[in-house]
This record gives C-alpha cells, sequence and structure tokens, in this order.
C-alpha cells in the first residue's frame, strides 16, 4: 500500500494525522506513508522525528485582504498544486489523507482531479474552510463531532471522533505523579494549559494574580510554554510553593491524571483527551485562531453541559472565581466529567485507520476489475 497523508501547520493537525499512520504501520508494517506539508512550518521537523518522510509545498494561509495578499495567495496555491501534481504522479499512492490545515488543501484537490481515493478527518465542531471546500469532492469524510456534519454535502460521513496519544489513559499512581511536580497530596490540582508553546493570556493571568494564587487553597500546574518561558518562569506567582511552573509538560499523563479540574484552551485535540479521560474542564477559547473555531467547540460541549467557559479578555479578572467556583460544587464537578466522558470515543484512531485501509481495498480491486476487462 501506498499512502499520502497531508497534514500541517499546528499539532491539533499533526498529531492526529500521526496516530493513524502510526496505527495503520502497525496493522500493515510495510505500507508506504508520505506525507506532504508546508515548508517552515512545524511538520517539517515533527514528521521525520516521528520515522516519516514528507515533501514541503511553497503555501501559507491567507496573508490577508489587499490585492497583493490575494494575488501571493493565489500564486502559492497554483505553484503548491503543481508540486503536489508531480509528487503524486511519481509516489503512485491508492489514497491520499488529509487532516485539515491550508497545508492539506493543494495535495487532496490534486488528488481528486487525478481520481485518487480521498479522506479528510475534520477535527473541529465547524470545519475549516480548506475541509468545507474539499468535502464537496473527496470520498469519505470522518468528523469528531456531530455539529460538523450539517457543513457537508458528502454522503459518506463517518462521525468517529479525534485520534488521541494512546499512553494518556493508562493507571497512574497520584501520590508519584504529584511528586513529580512537586505539589502536595489532598489540596485540589488544577492543570493549566495552553498549547506547547503556551498562551499568553493564561502566563499574564497568572503573573498578575500572585496574591489570590498563594491565598487560594488550591495548587496549580501552570505550562507557560516554551515560547514565553523566559519572560514568566521568574515572576513571584512562579515562585509559589502551591505552583509548578514548566516550560512544557513533557508527562502530559501524570498531568492529567492528577489534574481536579483542566483550564485549557479549545483546541479540538485537546478538548479529545479530555473527554477520553473524563476530566472536569473549564475552557477559554482562543481569539486568535481562524474562524473562532474554539469558541464553537467549546460551545458544543457548554450545550452539553460537558464544560465551563469563559471569554478571554475576562480570564484575568474572573478565571481563580470561577476556577474555585467549580471545584468548591462536587456535585458540579461530577456532572461535569460525567458528561464530557460521553462524549469520549476512544476508538477514534483505529476506526479512521479502518476508514482509511476500505477506501484503499476498494480501490485496489476497481483497478483489477478494469484491468481484467482491458
Amino acid at each position: 500500500m501506498r499512502l499520502v497523508f497531508s497534514a500541517g501547520g499546528s499539532g491539533g493537525h499533526i498529531f492526529p494525522a500521526l496516530a493513524v499512520a502510526n496505527e495503520i504501520k502497525r496493522k500493515a508494517p510495510d505500507a508506504n506513508i508520505l506525507f506532504i506539508g508546508a515548508k517552515g512550518k512545524m511538520e517539517m521537523e515533527r514528521i521525520p522525528k516521528a520515522g516519516y518522510p514528507i515533501r514541503g509545498l511553497w503555501i501559507s494561509g491567507f496573508l490577508g485582504k489587499s490585492i497583493f495578499s490575494k494575488m501571493a495567495t493565489g500564486v502559492k496555491l497554483i505553484h503548491s498544486i503543481l508540486t503536489s501534481y508531480f509528487i503524486l504522479r511519481r509516489y503512485r499512492p491508492d489514497v491520499v489523507v488529509g487532516f485539515g490545515g491550508f497545508a492539506s488543501g493543494p495535495a487532496l484537490i490534486t488528488a481528486t482531479w487525478m481520481n485518487i481515493p480521498t479522506l479528510i478527518q475534520e477535527q473541529n465542531s465547524y470545519p475549516g474552510l480548506t475541509n468545507r471546500l474539499l468535502g464537496k469532492k473527496v470520498k469519505t469524510i470522518c468528523t469528531a463531532y456531530e455539529e460538523a456534519s450539517k457543513y457537508f454535502q458528502n454522503t459518506q460521513i463517518h462521525l468517529l471522533g479525534n485520534p488521541v496519544r494512546g499512553n494518556l489513559a493508562k493507571a497512574i499512581d497520584r501520590n508519584a505523579a504529584l511528586s513529580h511536580f512537586g505539589l502536595a497530596n489532598g489540596v485540589n490540582t488544577v492543570l493549566l494549559v495552553g498549547g506547547s508553546l503556551g498562551a499568553k493570556t493564561f502566563n499574564k493571568t497568572m503573573k498578575a494574580l500572585t496574591n489570590e494564587i498563594a491565598k487560594s487553597g488550591i495548587q496549580i500546574i501552570w505550562q507557560i510554554g516554551k515560547l514565553y518561558y523566559e519572560d514568566y518562569s521568574q515572576c513571584d506567582t512562579a515562585q509559589l510553593e502551591n505552583v509548578a511552573a514548566l516550560p512544557f509538560l513533557e508527562r502530559m499523563d501524570l498531568a492529567y491524571s492528577v489534574a481536579d479540574l483542566v483550564v485549557a484552551r479549545a483546541g479540538a485535540l485537546t478538548i479529545s483527551e479530555l473527554a477520553l479521560l473524563g476530566k472536569a474542564t473549564l475552557l477559554v477559547p482562543s481569539p486568535n485562531v481562524s474562524e473562532d473555531h474554539q469558541t464553537k467547540n467549546a460551545m458544543a460541549l457548554v450545550a452539553k453541559n460537558a464544560a465551563r467557559i469563559i471569554k478571554d479578555n475576562d480570564c484575568e479578572e474572573n478565571l481563580i472565581i470561577e476556577v474555585k467556583k467549580i471545584l468548591s460544587e462536587k456535585n458540579e464537578l461530577e456532572v461535569l466529567k460525567k458528561n464530557i466522558k460521553k462524549l469520549a470515543r476512544p476508538n477514534a484512531t483505529k476506526e479512521i485507520a479502518k476508514k482509511v485501509m476500505m477506501l484503499i481495498k476498494g480501490e485496489i480491486q476497481n483497478n483489477k476489475l478494469l484491468k481484467t476487462h482491458q
């Protein structure tokens, strides 16, 4: 089997793609998988580290509203479609799979023109522009949210969930995990995580609320993020005994295991992990993502009483108040855990990999029939 996976721009697109690729390799060790991404983006480093080859396209998101910006975007898109054509013609894949983001557009567009079987996996409740456009052409669509289906015309839509890291749900000793972070047992623990690069709003809030956090009666695992660590690691809040301030959480499994409440952005992959683990969650959607995806993701949970939400610009004023309120209402805490757990789809990776394999097998059979008749 020869497969092309197109994903990139952010970890929310890259990590699901890698999870499905690894599952396919587990089922079919001799499968050949080539990735296509965007030059200069994180996939060009992450994918080779995971053991897969990758080809980069000269592509970016919409650069602005001016005529020159639109022209630049158009030139890049045409160049990337032509590059994708030569990659696909030479590689001759049995299927092309897209995981969203501008990096996946040219390869999927080209594959549909070349009549190569195609599948897209949409992580968000509101599909991005690339996937909304591609949804009219691809053969199969896998979604993570029920709400996403109404944006697609394709009849082959499967609600399967988002692939997540496989090691998160393993049993972990709470005392050992707390000790890893230098925190105490018997105290409500909050995990504050804004992604691998960090969230500026979270960091500014923590820095501004030193006294409130010191007197809060809770302890916090604070992922500052590599991008902001130098600026915030020496602030007074980071020195508090009830705060574990880290640039990056290498052991996210330990952090999740001790968290009584998680405060996080509303990225699709983060939400899928929280659902899998049944974690009470306070979501602060990022205002800096295209088409306000994160607010739509968060509201899909709020509508099911599976999470709480506060606005990004209310974070500094309301974060600690809302955190303490949720933790003090034990019944409400359990309701949040129960309801978000209902949304979990622990077999998403296997089910999506299965759909990819089925698509390949169907195409191979068709090719054989075609050759027989010729």
